[in-house]
């Protein structure tokens, strides 16, 4: 059983300022073009994330496409985020359906 949940992207898009956005690709791609408020999480500061953050705060982990979020998502759950989202479709599809909504 998963302690994280399935958002879609009209979800995020309609709540935008009520979630904190996580983006784990690569340092390269989140430069090119990422949520608007999303900050980048990789292995070089995941602990300090975790050490600095408050744990009630809702998350949304975005990926590529979905799928490596899922992975993210479980680790920030078990570590003791008490609200974590995986976006489904990730960046791809955020891209796609919202391509003005990309800083």
């Amino acid at each position: 059983m998963n302690n994280w949940l399935s958002l879609s992207i009209t979800e995020l898009h309609e709540n935008l300022d009520k979630w904190l956005l996580v983006d784990i690709r690569d340092p390269r791609s989140f430069e090119q073009g990422h949520i608007p408020g999303a900050i980048n999480l990789n292995n070089n500061n995941l602990q300090s994330y975790i050490d600095e953050n408050d744990f009630e705060t809702p998350i949304v982990v975005v990926c590529y496409v979905g799928n490596s979020s899922q992975g993210a998502a479980d680790l920030l759950s078990s570590v003791g985020f008490q609200t974590v989202y995986s976006l489904s479709g990730g960046m791809s599809m955020w891209r796609t359906q919202y391509p003005d909504k990309v800083e």
